[in-house]
């Protein structure tokens, strides 16, 4: 697949790139996508909810009533997970939701979701993006002329670039990511993916292509 590339100002320079078929033209597979999705928000639960169980509740063990003669069941103590205040049954516990998955793939899930966003035609190549300082207008200024400020944005750079991290990271809906820390939920999260042709060919390093 061949596209235009494009300037900060939203003009073809005239050159175009061919994007690798093996990581934006396969078909792509919803399963292995919705895996490395579940895992990214698995691994970035904090796993901390704690309620307290009927031995941790901080509650008198008295008996409430006598054994026998009250014409009912045989009454237990405050703790009681049936009595308003009592202990929690079954109530979550500290836990880590992470899991492990296996590497081949989480590269399939991310060609998978890159091959969507291309065959979808939400992919945009910029011959490079920068500036002289951290300047939030100026990002919104790129966006405006690329057409995407009303959409869910996704910077790919070859390398962290901290003038346009600093730029993007207070506009909605704007992310900025590095080849490396590519996953498949940013892609998926994105309406419209922009990467710079450096860091198109950082890809192909990525997956060996």
């Amino acid at each position: 697949m061949e596209l235009s590339v494009m300037n900060q100002a939203g003009k073809e320079t005239g050159r175009k790139v061919v994007l690798n078929d093996a990581i934006f033209g396969i078909e792509p597979n919803d399963h292995a996508i919705y895996l490395d999705v579940k895992q990214f928000l698995a691994n970035n639960r904090q796993g901390t909810a704690k309620a307290k169980q009927r031995s941790e509740n901080a509650h008198s063990t008295r008996k409430l009533g006598r054994q026998k003669g009250g014409g009912g069941a045989r009454p237990g103590d405050f703790k009681s997970p049936v009595r308003v205040g009592g202990g929690t049954i079954f109530g979550p516990v500290p836990r880590d939701y992470s899991f492990k998955l296996n590497k081949k793939i989480k590269q399939l899930a991310r060609r998978s979701a890159l091959s969507m966003r291309a065959q979808n035609g939400q992919i945009i190549v910029l011959d490079t993006l920068g500036f002289d300082a951290p300047k939030t207008k100026a990002m919104l200024e790129v966006m405006k002329n690329l057409n995407v400020a009303d959409k869910k944005a996704l910077f790919v750079m070859p390398e962290n670039n901290v003038n346009v991290i600093k730029s993007a990271r207070n506009i909605q809906r704007t992310n900025v990511t590095t080849v490396g820390e590519l996953n498949t939920y940013a892609v998926m999260n994105a309406n419209v993916v922009i990467m710079t042709e450096d860091a198109v060919k950082g890809l192909e390093g990525i997956f060996n292509v």
